[in-house]
């Protein structure tokens, strides 16, 4: 009987087994997505900063103080302020936007002379960054110049002991058409595989999913 039972505790264990790697094989078959190379150090994607909504904006007018303010950029992209009613904003760069108040404010004021500082960036979507699931800071980063996938992790506080860091999923728009992309999050920040860090570019979205106890 003891024999018996040895026998048929054996033949569960391989079947188990069997059945745990034949999952694995189909899931690494089907999984779809594409491989990054190593980040290189000196990616560069970033343009010129446009002014989004959220952003704050220091508006001085050169000898004109009662209309020099700081304003919110509303969430409809356009601003208020002192002899301005709505002036759109979001879009622009700080010179774009001092060149359109200064047309607005010359009906006004005799050849105005406008600086615009912003202050509190937030971006424009496609210049952000977002990171969700189980990181463990969930958030939207502004994209900095090369920027790599560990400068995301630092800024977020890694992941959560939940996480499947090597199953997470980099989203990125490359010529117009989505692309889907492994990421090997522990092997990068637990394991210290610095092969596992790539480059970022502005508009990536990162997906960490929960793993399976």
């Amino acid at each position: 009987m003891v024999n018996l039972l040895k026998s048929a505790r054996s033949a569960m264990t391989v079947s188990v087994l069997a059945g745990a790697l034949l999952l694995t094989g189909c899931a690494s078959q089907d999984d779809k997505r594409l491989e990054l190379p190593q980040a290189s150090g000196d990616a560069q994607y970033s343009t010129r900063y446009r002014i989004a909504p959220g952003d704050s904006v220091q508006i001085f007018v050169w000898r004109n103080p009662e209309v020099s303010t700081s304003v919110p950029v509303r969430p409809d992209g356009l601003l208020s302020a002192p002899l301005l009613e709505e002036v759109p904003a979001a879009g622009k760069t700080p010179a774009e936007l001092a060149r359109d108040l200064e047309a607005e404010l010359s009906t006004y004021l005799r050849d105005p002379l406008v600086t615009v500082i912003v202050e509190g960036f937030v971006g424009t979507y496609r210049e952000q960054i977002r990171i969700l699931g189980e990181a463990s800071e969930p958030r939207a980063l502004l994209y900095n110049d090369s920027m790599t996938l560990l400068d995301v992790l630092i800024q977020v506080g890694g992941i959560t002991e939940f996480a499947d860091g090597n199953n997470a999923t980099l989203v990125r728009v490359v010529d117009g058409k989505q692309q889907e992309y492994r990421l090997r999050l522990d092997d990068l920040i637990r394991d210290g595989d610095i092969t596992a860090n790539v480059d970022m570019r502005p508009g990536d979205v990162i997906i960490v999913p929960e793993a399976w106890f």
